[in-house]
């Protein structure tokens, strides 16, 4: 019989939040930015977005935080093609894609890793 290794856990607000941002109606863009606390070994939330592009929020990541322990969700439209869907930064959710530079982090760079659902 194997054993799983539990790491840390989700805070259950943040399950909570985490499932209605995932049904969420609203059609502008909205992103979740969690963190790990080491100290309760806990996935928290760190900050909430509503209204933001790819562009506003690698403004609003901080420069010196260490990446394993940042984790992104966000909610994107893609006006063009009137697209909605769900993505993960960091972590998995739906997609999942790694980011090692905040600078990588554009309108465009996402628009084209979510190119495949044209």
């Amino acid at each position: 019989m194997s054993e799983s290794l539990v790491v840390c856990d989700v805070a259950e607000d943040l399950v909570e939040k985490l499932r209605k941002f995932r049904f969420r109606k609203e059609t502008n863009n909205a992103a979740i930015i969690m963190k790990i606390d080491k100290d309760k070994r806990l996935v928290v939330l760190d900050e909430e977005h509503e209204g933001i592009s790819p562009d506003e929020l690698k403004d609003e990541l901080p420069e010196r935080q260490p990446r394993p322990s940042l984790y992104i969700v966000i909610n994107i439209s893609m006006m063009m093609e009137e697209f909605h869907t769900l993505c993960a930064l960091f972590s998995l959710v739906l997609l999942v894609f790694e980011i090692r530079n905040t600078e990588d982090l554009t309108e465009e760079w996402l628009c084209e890793k979510l190119g495949f659902f044209h």
